[in-house]
């Protein structure tokens, strides 16, 4: 076992942190912090598009088991580098450092879930999460949306971000399909009268205003889901509720 890494000055370390920087398009490198993670992207449809790079364990720690066959290089780590590292108090043993190919091109799937405008990466998660947990294939994110790549993003998708196909949009360009925009406005119909068949798009605005600033094509149907007390629902919750109505009545 080589000398753990101690110092924020090694080299090494500095170097790991650079590839980290870049955010969103740019970005180029992500890390999957913790076993369960780790585990949850090797067993993934889409994890193939995140090539393993390297793989930094807690110092002290050998190599587990169930990575043994990854063929990457080790390197150890202090344990207050590898709380910096994960921006936890508590850290994981264990973190992989993945390369990203490129997105997916050619026709959309069945079922997919359009992100517009969601700027907190955990709401992003969130609604990955839900999406895959209810059938849908693929998330198709619009400008302004959080980055799906980020650590935060990751632990809010609880690795769900690697069961779906990923790609950007800067501009909505409709193919074939429904497409649906969750909308608590004036004019939306309620989800229950709304034709949720496949080919399906649900469109999930910004957390704060919404569609308000957006034009979107005239043959997104908006609908709402009714609510008692409150005048809206978190984005993530309302991306949930659909997608589940979308699963109820698909499945049959």
């Amino acid at each position: 076992m080589e000398r753990a890494i101690t110092s924020k000055a090694n080299p090494r370390f500095k170097d790991l942190l650079a590839s980290l920087r870049p955010t969103g398009a740019a970005r180029a490198h992500t890390l999957l912090l913790g076993e369960k993670l780790i585990e949850t992207w090797r067993g993934a449809p889409h994890a193939g598009r995140l090539i393993p790079e390297s793989l930094w364990l807690m110092e002290s720690m050998g190599t587990p088991d169930s990575m043994r066959d990854l063929r990457v290089p080790v390197q150890w780590l202090g344990e207050k580098l590898m709380a910096e590292l994960s921006d936890s108090a508590s850290p994981p043993i264990c973190a992989l450092l993945l390369r990203l190919g490129p997105e997916s091109v050619g026709p959309l799937n069945n079922r997919v879930i359009v992100p517009w405008g969601i700027q907190d990466p955990g709401n992003l998660g969130a609604i990955f999460r839900s999406a895959a947990a209810f059938g849908f294939q693929e998330a198709l994110l619009g400008p302004g949306c959080a980055d799906p790549f980020s650590p935060k993003a990751l632990r809010g998708s609880m690795g769900a971000a690697f069961l779906l196909s990923i790609r950007r949009v800067q501009t909505l360009e409709l193919g074939s399909g429904r497409w649906f925009a969750l909308d608590s406005g004036d004019g939306a119909i309620p989800l229950n009268e709304a034709e949720l068949i496949e080919p399906l798009r649900i469109l999930v605005g910004n957390e704060g205003h919404g569609w308000k600033h957006e034009s979107l094509p005239a043959a997104v149907q908006h609908v709402a889901i009714p609510t008692s007390g409150v005048e809206s629902l978190n984005a993530a919750v309302a991306a949930g509720i659909a997608c589940y109505e979308a699963q109820r009545r698909i499945a049959g």
